[in-house]
C-alpha cells in the first residue's frame, strides 16, 4: 500500500462551494520532491530545465465600474520550483475574482505573480491576452507522427524496459510526437489526455517501442508534471541521449490546460495549442 500524499489533503474529489470573491489562500502547494524520490533526484541535482505552462481559459474579474474583464491567461511555473500547484485549487483560486473588482488589468496580474509565486517557490511569469488575439491559433505537433504504427500492445501501466534502441543505433536528430498519451489524477483517477513531444539527439530510439512505452501510461496515475519528468528520466536511463526535451500538452479540464516541458539543453520550447485545446 501506498504512503499518503500531500495531494490527498487537497480539495480534488471534494464537493467545493465556489468563492465569489479574492481568495489566495484557496491554493494547494504540493511539494515536488514526493515524486521526484522515485526518480532519484532532488532539487539541487535536477537533470533538466523547463516550466509549467498552464493556460486559463476562464478568466474573468470586474473593473472599477463593476463591468466585467474576460482574457486569456498563460502561467509559467519553473521546473525547479519546490511545490507545483493543484489545479483544483488553481481554478478556484481564480474564479475567486470573478466577483472582485479591481482598479487595473495590472493589479490583478500582480496579485496573480506575487500569490502563485509564493504558492508554490519560484517566480511565476503572466502574460494576458486578449480574446480577440491571433495568438491562439490551433497547430500541429512538429516532427514525426508514431500513431499510426502497427503495434500490439498488452501493458498500460508504466513500463521502462520498454524503451530500446535501434540495433546498431546510428546518432541522429530527431522530433517525434504522439496523440496517445493518457495517465490518471492520482487523486481522483480521472483520466488526463495529452499529446506529447520527444526530441532528441543520440543512439535512435527504436520508434515502436517508445510508442508502446507512451501507451504505457494508460492505466498510471500521477499529475501532468510527474508525468513528464518519469518520461525524461526513463528515456534518459534506458537510451542516454545527449539532448531530450520532453514536452506534453494536456488537454484543459475545468478551464485550465497544463503543459509540461523538460529539457537538458532548450530553454525554451513553444508549440503551438492542438485541436483538442
Amino acid at each position: 500500500m501506498s504512503k499518503p500524499s500531500t495531494a490527498d489533503k487537497s480539495l480534488l474529489g471534494q464537493a467545493t462551494p465556489y468563492c465569489k470573491t479574492y481568495d489566495p489562500g484557496i491554493l494547494f502547494p504540493i511539494p515536488r520532491q514526493e515524486k521526484r524520490d522515485e526518480l532519484g533526484f532532488d532539487l539541487n541535482s535536477l537533470p533538466f530545465q523547463g516550466l509549467d505552462i498552464w493556460t486559463a481559459f476562464e478568466v474573468s474579474w470586474l473593473n472599477a465600474k463593476g463591468k466585467p474583464v474576460a482574457v486569456i491567461a498563460e502561467f509559467a511555473f519553473p521546473a525547479d520550483s519546490p511545490n507545483l500547484i493543484e489545479s483544483k485549487s488553481f481554478k478556484l483560486y481564480l474564479n475567486s475574482f470573478n466577483g472582485t473588482r479591481f482598479g487595473s488589468q495590472q493589479e490583478v496580474e500582480d496579485l496573480w505573480v506575487k500569490d502563485l509565486s509564493a504558492a508554490c517557490g519560484g517566480e511565476v511569469q503572466v502574460d494576458v491576452r486578449s480574446l480577440n488575439s491571433d495568438e491562439m491559433l490551433i497547430g500541429q505537433l512538429p516532427g514525426d507522427n508514431l500513431d499510426d504504427l502497427d503495434i500490439e500492445v498488452d501493458t498500460y501501466q508504466v513500463k521502462p524496459e520498454l524503451l530500446t534502441l535501434e540495433a546498431d543505433a546510428e546518432v541522429v536528430e530527431e522530433t517525434l510526437s504522439s496523440h496517445l498519451l493518457k495517465s490518471n489524477c492520482l487523486v481522483t483517477g480521472q483520466p488526463d489526455w495529452g499529446s506529447i513531444v520527444i526530441r532528441y539527439v543520440g543512439p535512435q530510439i527504436n520508434r515502436e517501442n517508445l510508442l508502446k512505452y507512451l501507451i504505457s501510461f494508460r492505466e498510471h496515475n500521477e499529475f501532468h508534471e510527474q508525468c513528464v519528468e518519469r518520461v525524461f528520466t526513463d528515456i534518459m536511463r534506458q537510451c542516454q541521449p545527449e539532448k531530450l526535451t520532453v514536452y506534453a500538452r494536456y488537454v484543459r479540464r475545468g478551464g485550465l490546460d497544463i503543459n509540461p516541458y523538460r529539457s537538458n539543453f532548450e530553454d525554451e520550447f513553444d508549440i503551438s495549442r492542438t485541436v483538442r485545446q
